[in-house]
């Protein structure tokens, strides 16, 4: 053998060494733990769901258990890491897939049956002779949702929850003030598809915005969109027939009065970036409205959707957040754990019940309401008083009535109105001053903060009988960046009572309030103004209105004969809630 190949022989020795070391230490770290990954759980109405259990091996005594709930089936690698993660804690990790997922034989009907199936998910876990009568749920979007569905009915050995960016099914997606969104078109093929996850159908983005833009450029009906896909979407079809938040969304998870027996503290992540934000802060709201006592606490910064569930992330929409914004969810999430199952201390990040990040100010602080957060609302008028391409955010309230008119063809597919809702980029150079009205308030004589939601009342009188209105909120920088804090969304129609629907009178004037905007915190400096634009909303990312009072759905471009001509009145405002030192 020559000296090459001795080399290479021994080379070639130490990696098979190496991969068999590596092996060895794998078979035992798998050894190590009791894998239970073929469990089924039968429901009380007969339905079966795929479970998995992990426990360390040569534990004896009953542990308190960590349960996850999901339609997202990962079950080779990130769902039983998790799960392993657990046990490595010392708790036994149990992860329950929703009917149709993985082995049940049952149809998959996202958010439908969640809180009877997690309650009787529970059930088991309470009676199995591993577990010390202790659960606590984690995780989050649609594992955020099954943990407040998990609360319509409390099982009595449920002892807390931590939803990260819960998922309020009807109320943020998948529609938005009763606005249905175009993202979760896709979604029902991607969870609705096949046992597991369509990763192929989900990830084609180009056949989906292709669709969405066929959709807007033919005119069709919204109910059309799967025809234009050519695939029929049975789970779009079922959500598009329920435009009222009616009994179907309201049985999903808590509603009203079911929040009165919620006794158990919960502990939630947010982003302020995060699309279905106002979904998963509902919860909170209606929590401390119907169980004051119950103690809850939030955690939120300048986060997406994604971005909240890794403990943040260093730039979003091209805004790169403050060093302090970063921290380590799965860290807290198991101090809070052991907190209540383990009679651990108490997460020492959690100063108060809301706790967040300020941007711009680099630093965390907390209050113990969201009421508390602010000590002063600014209150603006949208007036008519043009100032250079803009009008003036009014602090004084108008002398006289006043508004200002806008038509919108909807036959028009060239211009697209969509408010910039979505906060992409979150900085910007300029405003598209193409479409709706821009209110611009003289500049500010003071550093302060916008500390929660915004809200506010809109005046207007429409020629039909409804209409999808917008309202952005920005932040305008000394250096003339235009900084987006905030928006709502939301059909006219829903604004007294999104339960059901309350059509406008064509020409009469009509007072719509709005609430349910999404929450931020954010430090302004002296010289910033602070920005509205109001527009009726019209793009391809959404249902489209069209103002004839008809289901929404069923309508068509043929509806648009007549445009729509909307007065916004100047005694129309925004109230905008800061801190002030």
């Amino acid at each position: 053998m020559t000296r090459h190949l001795f080399i290479f022989f021994l080379f070639a020795c130490s990696i098979i060494q190496g991969q068999q070391m590596r092996q060895t230490l794998a078979d035992a770290h798998e050894s190590s733990y009791n894998i239970q990954d073929s469990v089924m759980v039968k429901t009380r109405d007969g339905a079966m769901l795929s479970v998995m259990v992990v426990s360390k091996k040569g534990v004896i005594k009953p542990l308190p258990v960590v349960f996850q709930f999901t339609i997202y089936v990962r079950d080779t690698g990130r769902d039983l890491q998790s799960l392993k993660d657990a046990a490595d804690r010392g708790y036994v990790g149990v992860m329950a897939y929703a009917r149709g997922k993985r082995f049940s034989p049952d149809e998959i009907n996202p958010y439908e049956f969640e809180a009877g199936d997690t309650y009787d998910v529970i059930d088991w876990i309470s009676k199995q002779k591993w577990c010390n009568g202790n659960v606590g749920m984690y995780g989050g979007s649609y594992n955020g949702f099954t943990q407040w569905a998990a609360c319509k009915t409390l099982h009595p050995a449920l002892k807390t929850i931590v939803p990260y960016v819960a998922n309020r099914p009807g109320m943020g997606l998948p529609m938005e003030n009763n606005i249905f969104i175009n993202p979760n078109y896709e979604w029902s093929f991607y969870v609705g598809n096949n046992k597991y996850l369509d990763n192929e159908t989900g990830n084609d983005r180009q056949r989906f915005r292709s669709m969405m833009f066929k959709w807007w450029d033919a005119g069709a009906a919204y109910s059309k969109m799967d025809s234009i896909d050519g695939t029929p979407n049975r789970l779009f079809q079922q959500w598009i027939s329920h435009p009222d938040f009616d009994e179907y969304w309201q049985k999903m998870a808590p509603y009203k009065e079911d929040f009165k027996h919620i006794n158990i503290p919960v502990l939630a992540f947010d982003g302020y970036y995060n699309d279905s934000q106002n979904s998963s802060l509902y919860y909170l709201k209606e929590l401390q409205k119907y169980s004051p006592n119950t103690p809850f606490y939030l955690i939120i910064g300048p986060y997406g959707h994604f971005g909240t569930q890794r403990g943040g992330e260093k730039e979003i929409n091209g805004y790169k957040v403050d060093d302090t914004a970063l921290f380590d969810i799965n860290a807290i999430t198991y101090e809070w754990l052991d907190y209540i199952l383990k009679n651990g201390p108490k997460p020492s990040v959690l100063k108060d019940r809301i706790n967040y990040e300020v941007m711009g100010a680099n630093e965390w602080r907390s209050a113990p309401s969201f009421e508390k957060m602010h000590n002063k609302m600014l209150k603006f008028y949208l007036s008519d008083q043009k100032r250079k391409t803009a009008y003036f955010l009014d602090p004084q309230s108008p002398r006289k009535s006043t508004f200002l008119s806008q038509t919108v063809d909807f036959k028009d597919r060239k211009i697209s109105n969509n408010n910039d809702y979505y906060p992409s980029p979150i900085e910007k150079d300029e405003l598209d001053t193409s479409t709706g009205f821009i209110f611009t308030s003289d500049p500010l004589s003071k550093t302060m903060m916008v500390n929660g939601s915004f809200v506010g009342g809109l005046h207007i009188a429409v020629n039909k009988k409804d209409a999808d209105l917008g309202v952005t909120l920005y932040e305008l920088t000394p250096e003339g960046k235009y900084f987006h804090l905030s928006y709502y969304i939301g059909r006219a129609g829903y604004a007294k009572d999104i339960t059901k629907r309350a059509l406008l009178k064509p020409g009469e004037k009509t007072w719509i309030e709005f609430t349910n905007t999404h929450f931020v915190s954010k430090k302004l400096r002296r010289g910033s103004r602070l920005v509205v634009k109001i527009d009726v909303n019209k793009n391809p990312f959404s249902e489209l209105n069209y103002g004839t009072g008809k289901k929404v759905s069923t309508e068509t471009i043929k509806d648009a004969s007549v445009p729509l001509q909307i007065r916004w009145y100047n005694d129309s405002y925004v109230n905008i809630p800061v801190w002030e030192e």
